[in-house]
């Protein structure tokens, strides 16, 4: 059997990759692998299969002999957080992240509120594989009771975060995509005092991530452009990254929130070694830039856990990647758009600045362009030979970096795809190029295939 797990827990199709009978099974294992017997804690996006994967989950800690506490819809972020807090023995989130309504996934997080370890993944592993395959499951009745007041601990330690800063008169829109946003972000702006406008702010599984969200502006464009307002912030299905637009509708993305932020926490001189950890993906104008103030970026391979690791190693205190994933000592390292969004309100509002005028002062990003490449096969699951040949592929693709040009592709960890970034100081060249690889990787990878 293939690992369950990728990049960011267990993710896939309802009723394909993942489903009842997968769900099942990794609740038993967490729980059967628990030497703490305090309960375990539950969250959930909206997307509509959650309350099946919720009910599964929830029969198997309890077939386990172990306890649980149901958090309902909730942003990811408030399960380490409570976790710690209320020593709880563990976490799950039920949440395909950024993906499509038709995807879900498992994040598990050990007692520490950090996601699981490998080993600890192998060890489910091997638990949901010994279970009989066809096992039939009883179906008994578990209350589901959503317990509310965890919900508003979170609330009130992200308010804390201010530090007493309101942010009365800013004018602020958020685009909470139908997604975990809805349950808290338009409360702590306003109990903030901001003027706030929230779009897509119902729980809507069925929309969630669809259009709108870190991963497609359009809707809080649009908003910006009908709304005079400071700044607009657009989040993800599971409020865990966050994406910013000025008043003029330029981009905050990932890369500018930590230049910007990082220049703050090296002017105050509590960033280690004036260092920011990022990832492979991070534009080349950002290092550039950053290595010109005197600051240093380590690059690690794409994912949150990969950062998270290259922070505690190098005991940096901020790092992230550019779709918005931020990760701050301010909560043990927990990536969190809704904190990342109020930190940048922050400080505008201390330095008495607009976000407009605040970006103006960061870098100048090489011209970049993103390719996915749709695969119809889970790289995950396909024969170690194959899987072999279209590394092989990949890196034959990959050319060799310089200052001012960089290409670097890599299989999603969370969709069947495959990422080509390309990117340099001319706009032609980067389309060219993009064009180029992308066509021959096509060509190369359906060869193989067949």
């Amino acid at each position: 059997m293939q690992s369950i797990f990728g990049t960011d827990g267990i993710r896939g199709r309802f009723n394909k990759e993942i489903n009842y009978s997968l769900a099942y099974k990794v609740g038993y294992a967490l729980g059967s692998n628990l030497e703490n017997n305090n309960p375990i804690l539950i969250g959930r996006d909206t997307r509509v299969s959650g309350d099946i994967l919720l009910q599964a989950i929830t029969e198997g800690i309890n077939a386990s002999g172990k306890k649980f506490i149901n958090l309902g819809i909730c942003p990811t972020p408030a399960i380490p957080f409570l976790i710690k807090q209320e020593k709880f023995s563990s976490g799950i989130m039920i949440s395909a992240s950024h993906n499509p309504p038709e995807y879900n996934g498992i994040k598990i997080f050990d007692h520490t509120g950090q996601k699981i370890s490998k080993n600890f993944e192998n060890k489910i592993q091997t638990l949901v594989e010994e279970q009989n395959q066809n096992q039939s499951f009883s179906k008994k009745e578990i209350s589901l009771k959503t317990n509310k007041e965890l919900l508003d601990l979170y609330m009130q330690s992200l308010i804390q975060t201010m530090d007493g800063v309101n942010l009365s008169n800013m004018k602020i829109i958020l685009d909470t995509c139908y997604g975990s946003a809805t349950t808290c972000a338009k409360k702590i702006f306003q109990h903030l005092g901001a003027n706030v406008r929230v779009i897509n702010n119902s729980k809507n599984g069925l929309k969630i991530n669809l259009n709108c969200g870190s991963t497609n502006l359009e809707p809080l464009k649009k908003a910006l452009e009908e709304n005079t307002a400071d700044m607009g912030f657009s989040f993800d299905g599971d409020a865990d990254r966050v994406i910013g637009l000025d008043s003029k509708g330029n981009i905050l993305d990932g890369d500018h929130i930590l230049f910007l932020w990082g220049r703050e926490l090296m002017e105050q001189k509590i960033l280690t070694n004036n260092l920011l950890i990022s990832t492979q993906m991070a534009n080349l104008g950002f290092e550039k830039a950053w290595n010109k103030v005197g600051g240093i970026l380590y690059r690690t391979e794409v994912g949150d856990k990969y950062v998270h690791k290259a922070l505690k190693e190098k005991k940096a205190v901020l790092g992230g990647e550019q779709s918005g994933h931020i990760l701050s000592k301010i909560n043990n390292f927990s990536g969190d758009g809704i904190l990342t969004a109020l930190q940048i309100a922050k400080y505008c509002k201390k330095k008495n600045i607009t976000l407009n005028n605040w970006l103006k002062s960061s870098f100048e990003p090489f011209p970049q362009k993103i390719t996915s490449i749709n695969l119809d096969f889970n790289n995950n699951k396909i024969k170690p030979k194959t899987k072999s040949l279209i590394n092989k592929t990949l890196e034959s693709c990959q050319l060799n970096n310089s200052d001012n040009c960089k290409v670097y592709i890599r299989p999603s960890g969370t969709e069947p795809v495959i990422r080509v970034l390309v990117e340099a100081k001319n706009q032609r060249e980067v389309h060219s190029l993009s064009s180029e690889i992308t066509y021959k990787l096509s060509l190369a990878i359906n060869k193989i295939i067949k």
